[in-house]
């Protein structure tokens, strides 16, 4: 199981997270947001993920697991 807190108290999270949560590279991270099966929210040159639903969505492929 990957090591985050999703209980903690941020609503988004960062696509550098997103690659730590998910061990994948950062512009790995961005492709995935780029089709993302998850709230993203993009605005200028910023990316940031919706924690609830990216929490929902990795979630449920464990569960497939």
């Amino acid at each position: 199981m990957n090591q985050y807190d999703k209980d903690s108290g941020e609503k988004v999270y960062l696509p550098e997270e997103i690659a730590q949560i998910l061990r994948i590279s950062k512009r790995g991270a961005y492709n995935l947001c780029d089709h993302a099966p998850f709230r993203v929210l993009k605005f200028g040159g910023s990316v940031r993920v919706n924690k609830k639903s990216f929490d929902d969505w990795f979630e449920h492929l464990e569960s497939e697991d």
